[in-house]
């Protein structure tokens, strides 16, 4: 915690006045200092009902206060030493830094340009507010780097089909194909890397928050090495006491330097309620899909859903997520097989956080039925029905005493795809585990 001796370089400065009566002289041989905040708190405390109406004595109870760790007790003594004197200066320095700590920025920063705006602040006192007034107005701005480098091993490089025959229907009757080697699944190592930036400005009103990433995974079949470039912007803000975000953002894959689907999208989600532990929001999120090699898969996605989350008391940070929403795919082509698709998905998740690790687990299933038939040569031209769930598990530890930021990562994930049209089947598993640097 930031140690502060603005009080009491303005008490002996002269800059405030001393409220008297009862209230026994507030002078330099009870001025607070470096080292002995609880025992001035302490005594401050026993001439409390000695000095209701002095606005220095609740001046310097309130920082005596902000520096032993009880900030809701420090706000209230100086707010009421600002109601007996609102120019009492010590007060309203100590009362800025609480704000800040109290995480309401733009009120800190706002008492503070007061200060600065006063004739009667000595020469030395100034440049300490112009100091704090600059590292404040940093805090609105901020730009963080990630880079990750993981290692690991997938069950399927290639998300191919399990299975090793192909059931054709030729004049109404099946007939099996054994299925390309090239593509079949092929397991082996790999090696992900990622690099991602995120700028924040914060105002009065909104955050808004602009996140760039860049990802790609390398393996000994190389025919499946993927790139992915991901763009986002999100402005987060209230109204009428209730929170929002709006986003829009560009996700594009390329395999070996080709392009294969780009996706934008547009969506906004809601604060519902808040109910003590628990908040709920609705979203609704909407996405252009470009297929660039098959055209007529493109697709117009629209996403309407549910999510509530629940933190649980412990002495670590836990919380629980549950989410349900339903899905609506609109064919851009008249020829694209299957034709519309609808489907709804729902999703759980768990989070255990302390100041070193943190563990979590994402649960998510989502099933989907093609709006007609899919193929006369597959299954009598029936309707695809698709329900895809998958488990991520990860686990983070900071690695604190190499270098700040860096932390260990390990996830564990598992997928499985099944689909009455056996070529749509796929299992994949993989595990990895690498560093990650934040700065």
């Amino acid at each position: 915690m930031r140690q502060f001796k603005l009080a009491t370089i303005l008490l002996l400065t002269g800059l405030c006045s001393v409220a008297h009566g009862l209230c026994p002289p507030l002078g330099p041989s009870q001025s607070v200092y470096d080292g002995a905040w609880e025992a001035a708190r302490q005594s401050l405390a026993e001439i409390f009902d000695q000095c209701l109406l002095s606005s220095e004595y609740f001046s310097l109870l309130g920082a005596a206060q902000l520096n032993t760790g009880r900030l809701s007790d420090a706000m209230e003594s100086l707010e009421r030493s600002l109601l007996l004197d609102p120019d009492n200066g010590a007060a309203l320095i100590d009362y800025s830094e609480a704000l800040l700590q109290d995480g309401q920025l733009f009120a800190a920063i706002e008492v503070n340009q007061l200060l600065l705006e006063r004739a009667d602040a000595p020469p030395g006192l100034e440049q300490q507010l112009k100091n704090r007034q600059r590292e404040w107005r940093a805090l609105t701005r901020q730009t963080d780097w990630q880079i990750d480098l993981l290692g690991g091993y997938d069950s399927n490089l290639n998300g191919a089909p399990d299975t090793e025959t192909v059931a054709l229907t030729l004049s109404g009757e099946p007939i099996f194909l054994a299925l390309n080697e090239n593509y079949q699944a092929i397991e082996g190592p790999f090696l992900n890397t990622r690099v991602a930036a995120t700028h924040t400005r914060l105002s009065p009103e909104y955050q808004d928050t602009v996140f760039a990433q860049i990802r790609g995974r390398l393996s000994d079949d190389s025919s499946s090495d993927v790139t992915q470039l991901v763009a986002r912007y999100s402005r987060r803000g209230s109204l009428h006491s209730a929170s929002g975000q709006a986003s829009a953002g560009l996700n594009h894959l390329a395999f070996l330097g080709s392009s294969l689907f780009t996706g934008a999208d547009a969506s906004y989600s809601g604060e519902l309620a808040v109910n003590g532990r628990c908040s709920a929001n609705l979203s609704a999120a909407l996405q252009h899909q470009r297929w660039h090699q098959q055209r007529r898969l493109d697709g117009l996605e629209m996403r309407a859903g549910a999510q509530t989350t629940c933190r649980l008391g412990s002495a670590a940070s836990q919380e629980v997520s549950l989410g349900a929403g339903l899905l609506h795919n609109l064919a851009l082509q008249d020829n694209r097989l299957g034709g519309d698709r609808d489907g709804w998905q729902i999703s759980a998740g768990w989070r255990l956080a302390s100041v070193q690790r943190t563990i979590s687990a994402q649960v998510n299933f989502t099933t989907i039925l093609d709006g007609r038939g899919f193929s006369t040569l597959l299954e009598n031209n029936a309707r695809r029905r698709v329900a895809r769930g998958s488990v991520l598990v990860q686990y983070r530890k900071r690695l604190g005493f190499l270098v700040k930021g860096l932390e260990l990562v390990a996830n564990i994930y598992h997928q499985e795809q099944d689909s009455n049209i056996s070529i749509f089947d796929t299992i994949d598993s993989s595990v990895e585990i690498g560093l990650s640097l934040r700065f």
